[in-house]
């Protein structure tokens, strides 16, 4: 009996078929093309009403850099130009329904206000996924990401979460401060091995596509994951074996089962 189709009951924004590109492929230690055949075989023997997998978001960065708007922008589909504060941290879910499984970003939206910063820190931990955020109009926001990525990485108890850097308010700067920021953005995302987008919240360029993305690559790690779990439990199966066949050592397996060594996972 084939696996039953549930993709018809989500809006087509909400469904990946597809693995998610990255923005700019020469900015990404994420390389990996496509679902691996691990993760698919996985799926065809998966009950298509098991509960949905979950990943941890957090958006971190300065005051005012774009966060919210970010993910009213996604989760909300509207932009409010008046600008308000987070006290603390905001909180939202989204089911994106992927390889007709469903996956839950938890994501958290963080204050930057450095009075709230010992409350943020406290979501921080268990985060599958840290994205940074800076303005492309103020570069000091961009200088101030890596020491907002070493306060989520000191308390964050995920060995390698995915990481992003994200250039927000593309849409305010000139095509040729634009050049230069995202430039900038792409060698700072480079030192930090992380994966560099740009976005506009008004717009809504590369939002979803940005979210898409986060998506694909935990579900994936988290699909990964379960078969480990999986397979220990059915015990005289150490987690280092299991651990070897599905990502090798520090790998991932591309979709045509070979290993390619220069991927992040």
């Amino acid at each position: 009996m084939g696996r039953r189709t549930m993709s018809t009951q989500f809006p087509t924004d909400r469904v990946i078929q597809d693995f998610p590109k990255a923005y700019k492929s020469n900015c990404t230690p994420y390389i990996q093309e496509d679902f691996s055949v691990e993760v698919r075989n996985a799926l065809n023997l998966t009950n298509p009403n098991r509960d949905a997998y979950i990943c941890k978001v957090i958006f971190v960065g300065d005051i005012s850099v774009g966060k919210t708007t970010i993910v009213k922008r996604f989760c909300l589909d509207n932009f409010e130009q008046a600008y308000k504060a987070t006290i603390g941290v905001d909180f939202e879910i989204e089911t994106i329904r992927i390889l007709d499984q469903p996956h839950n970003l938890q994501i958290w939206d963080t204050a930057g206000q450095e009075r709230f910063k010992c409350i943020s820190q406290a979501y921080y931990r268990n985060s599958q996924v840290i994205a940074i955020v800076f303005d492309m109009t103020k570069p000091k926001t961009l200088e101030d990401a890596t020491c907002w990525l070493e306060s989520a990485l000191a308390v964050n108890s995920i060995e390698k979460p995915f990481l992003f850097l994200v250039g927000c308010k593309c849409d305010l700067v000139s095509q040729k401060e634009f050049e230069i920021m995202e430039r900038s953005g792409m060698e700072m995302a480079k030192g930090m091995q992380a994966e560099y987008w740009s976005v506009s919240a008004k717009t809504g360029f590369n939002i979803h596509e940005l979210f898409n993305r986060i998506a694909g690559l935990s579900f994936e790690s988290s699909v990964k994951k379960s078969i480990i779990e999986s397979a220990i439990s059915l015990g005289g199966i150490r987690p280092s074996q299991i651990s070897r066949q599905i990502y090798g050592v520090g790998k991932f397996r591309r979709a045509d089962g070979k290993l390619d060594s220069s991927c992040r996972c």
